[in-house]
């Protein structure tokens, strides 16, 4: 997921086609910039909410291409005032500079700021834990919990600190924040927690010796002249002020205010907290929330364009459902005021009061709606219209409106800016389908072989690197259907690991002939490296060369090496090579694992990649000639049909094992992770029926480690004790005790982190039977390897993988095809 190139880009695109226009933000007239005819179903959106009493009233501002088309107040901003006893209808006209209680844009617009002007000067940093800056912070299983985690809720933290029972004040909040326990395991799963920004808050305190408010004002609110926003509002605001509702805290340790809320924070934490805390307690005016987000967008006066985009692009877990940057949502269950046709790369929050600011850089559009939807009594009544549906609609609504279309060229700078678009968004999300899918093999054959260029009076030589997952749609073999072809001639085939039939687990593979066609077969695997390309004489007999293998997607998968290998032999031979493509079993859309070491190349390590890269074999083609600067006369016959987010089983071809101990779809997906540490003492499953679903070792107690690795709450993924005795390979004939892996969702299983906690406890279990410096052999992470020796959470390690991966996903974004 990429999360480094930010809005220079985006800004270099606008600017091509769209004239720069300046800001008419900061204007206080109660006058609706807009009342053209186009906006009338704004207009009838917000109204139809008031009349069905889901809000008192609301103020909407629409900024497009740095102008203000649309403000307009609506309704009232009181309804009642006085006490609870004595209530008193006090109606107050809305004016659009009417100041809100933000509720947890707070979040976003104070605390995730300030957060990343604090990694901009390098005093904080994103994966580092949050007990680096406040040490009593790593009590109670707290102690791996990083500043990501905080920011993108994957703390596992519970969503606010107890309220059942009388404290108050700033040292009260902060020795329980301190003190609160994860009711998952961190990294595990999103859950939206106010203690996570509460905590931050502290964290930002300890780190400059600011007060939070006195932080915010001097860096982030006097900066952008946004003179109407601030923490603890004066008394003189308070005419201006939307009030919330009745104070009905009677638990808090001192005086009720018993009386209509208004410039006194709604949040009942932030209120015993003084009305100062990292999760709620600005106050603020549309005018002044699209001076910020036109800061955000475009000036970038208080953040680098770097920061913005790395805090408003996807910073969860790469197996994550819910996309959330940096304090900002994206496309989580929150999201809302996304409405249905704004883009993935777009970013908001919204506030528990009624508040939402939701801002897209691909068609520079910010989105301002504020009301204070529980006022009166926090209990709004309504036939029809909630605040969050009202959120939905007028985001909605907004995109035919300024007709914001978004453009081809758009949508892929969207998708190398972020990783993502709507379209992969939709494939990943795709559980199954029903797919026809034509391999490279057939798209040939119907194309006549016309990309070979035939010829029957001098018959081109084809050699074929191939082995028995090279079936075109009717079953044939690739060696047949290129032997019968008219005007070529198949002279040579190589054969890669595990040899020509695929069933072989042994360096010593010899050269021999196929019974068929009478065409020698050459073994392009040994145990050298010279062993393992073809030899000047064999390239001699063919003028072409073809290659045609089914890939599994994972790095330290020979296969992808001796794909390399034959391209530096087609370069330096002059001979053009012709790739036919095939699915990538793994899909397309995801990319995982740490990417291996500069300079540690090797036969299980052809390029510096990820562990699981998301590429077809004619993409990683396309890429490692490019990268590796190879120079090849390279065309890739594409497939046809196939989409990114395809598994192999909703391609519709048939499945045939790409290696001897690859059986099945959901061994191939354990792969990446199980394949990751066989290299240590441990038996992956080989020579039993279900390699790389089992794991184990004789020294190994089955029980204790299913129950650890249940513990850790790891997604997608289900462990059970069994014991096991392999026929061959690592401690062949001997019993083994250890797991049985029941993948419970794909698409949440992040297999590369996968084999990390799984080294992680068997180390921490184990420390003197298992050896976890023999997992680099595959691994090629020297980072990675010091990390899990130091006993780092495996949750956070994998953090550390996520920059790399979105520097990736931008670099690979030429060669893909599909």
């Amino acid at each position: 997921m990429l999360r480094l190139f930010g809005f220079s880009l985006f800004a270099m695109l606008l600017s091509s086609s769209m004239p720069a226009q300046s800001p008419a933000a900061g204007s206080t007239s109660n006058a609706p910039i807009s009342e053209h005819a186009q906006f009338q179903a704004i207009d009838r959106i917000v109204q139809q909410a008031i009349q069905e009493h889901a809000i008192p009233g609301a103020v909407v501002l629409i900024e497009h291409h740095r102008r203000i088309v649309y403000r307009k107040a609506f309704g009232d901003r009181s309804l009642e005032s006085g006490t609870v006893e004595h209530p008193a209808t006090d109606r107050e006209a809305m004016t659009v500079d009417t100041i809100f209680d933000l509720a947890s844009l707070t979040k976003c617009v104070a605390t995730t700021t300030a957060m990343m002007q604090l990694m901009e000067a390098g005093r904080v940093k994103l994966n580092d834990p949050v007990a680096m800056y406040l040490p009593e912070f790593a009590q109670n299983g707290k102690s791996q919990i990083t500043v990501r985690e905080l920011m993108t809720h994957y703390s596992g933290l519970p969503p606010d600190l107890d309220l059942s029972h009388a404290w108050m004040g700033r040292d009260a909040a902060w020795t329980r924040v301190m003190a609160s326990t994860p009711i998952h395991p961190p990294g595990s799963s999103f859950l939206y927690s106010d203690i996570n920004f509460e905590a931050l808050g502290f964290l930002i305190e300890a780190v400059t010796g600011q007060g939070l408010a006195e932080y915010a004002q001097q860096h982030i609110f006097i900066p952008l002249g946004m003179a109407h926003t601030r923490f603890l509002p004066p008394a003189t605001w308070r005419s201006r002020i939307a009030p919330t509702q009745w104070d009905t805290d009677t638990v808090a340790d001192g005086p009720t205010v018993d009386e209509m809320l208004r410039g006194i924070v709604h949040d009942p934490t932030a209120r015993r907290m003084g009305g100062v805390a990292g999760h709620a307690g600005v106050f603020s005016t549309a005018d002044d929330l699209a001076i910020f987000a036109d800061d955000l967008m475009h000036t970038h006066r208080i953040l680098s364009a770097s920061s913005v985009a790395k805090m408003s692009t996807p910073q969860q877990p790469a197996n994550a459902a819910s996309l959330r940057g940096l304090g900002w949502d994206i496309d989580s269950p929150f999201a809302s005021n996304r409405g249905d046709f704004l883009p993935v790369g777009s970013f908001g929050h919204t506030g528990f009061t009624g508040t939402s600011l939701w801002m897209d850089p691909v068609t520079d559009t910010t989105i301002i709606l504020l009301t204070s939807a529980v006022h009166p009594d926090g209990h709004p009544q309504h036939a029809g219209t909630s605040i969050v549906s009202l959120r939905t609609r007028l985001a909605t609504a907004v995109v035919p409106l300024l007709d914001l279309t978004v453009s081809e060229q758009q949508k892929l700078a969207l998708a190398r800016i972020t990783g993502y678009n709507d379209t992969l968004m939709a494939e990943r999300r795709i559980a199954d389908r029903n797919g026809h899918v034509r391999t490279g093999i057939d798209v040939l054959e119907a194309d006549g072989f016309r990309e070979l260029h035939p010829n029957p009076m001098h018959p081109v030589r084809v050699g074929l690197i191939t082995n028995q997952t090279a079936l075109d749609e009717h079953g044939h073999r690739s060696v047949d259907v290129l032997a019968q072809a008219p005007g070529l001639k198949l002279t040579a085939i190589f054969s890669p690991e595990h040899g020509f039939a695929g069933r072989l687990d042994t360096t010593a593979i010899s050269n021999s002939t196929d019974a068929a066609t009478g065409v020698p077969i050459y073994s392009a695997y040994g145990v050298t490296d010279a062993a393992r390309r073809p030899t000047t004489s064999q390239l001699d007999r063919v003028d072409v060369l073809v290659y045609d293998i089914q890939d599994v997607g994972v790095r330290y998968y020979t296969f992808e090496t001796t794909l390399g290998y034959f391209l530096e032999a087609a370069a330096q031979a002059h001979k053009p090579i012709l790739v036919l493509d095939r699915p990538n079993p793994l899909t397309g859309s995801i990319v995982q694992g740490p990417i291996s070491d500069p300079g540690s190349e090797s036969f299980v390590n052809y390029t510096s990649l990820p562990v699981r890269h998301g590429m077809t074999v004619g993409e990683l083609a396309r890429y490692d000639n490019a990268i590796r600067r190879i120079h090849a006369a390279l065309t890739v016959v594409a497939m046809q049909g196939w989409m990114r987010g395809d598994w192999y089983d909703a391609t519709g071809l048939l499945w045939t094992n790409p290696s001897p101990n690859l059986r099945s779809l959901p061994e191939a997906t354990l792969y990446p992770g199980i394949g990751l540490i066989e290299s240590s003492n441990i038996s992956v499953g080989r020579g039993t029926d279900s390699p790389f679903e089992v794991l184990g070792a004789p020294w190994i107690d089955p029980q204790k480690l299913a129950t650890a690795l249940n513990a850790r709450a790891i997604p997608g993924i289900r462990f059970l004790p069994l014991r096991f005795t392999p026929t061959e390979a690592t401690y062949k004939g001997e019993l083994c005790g250890g797991i049985q892996m029941i993948v419970t969702d794909r698409a949440s299983l992040d297999a590369p982190e996968l084999g990390m906690e799984i080294a992680a406890m068997l180390y921490r279990l184990y420390p003197q039977q298992y050896k976890l410096a023999s997992v680099d052999t595959l691994l090629r992470s020297h980072t990675t390897l010091q990390e899990l020796e130091a006993g780092e959470d495996p949750r956070r390690i994998a953090e550390d993988w996520q920059d790399e991966d979105a520097n990736f996903l931008e670099q690979r974004t030429p060669y893909l095809l599909y």
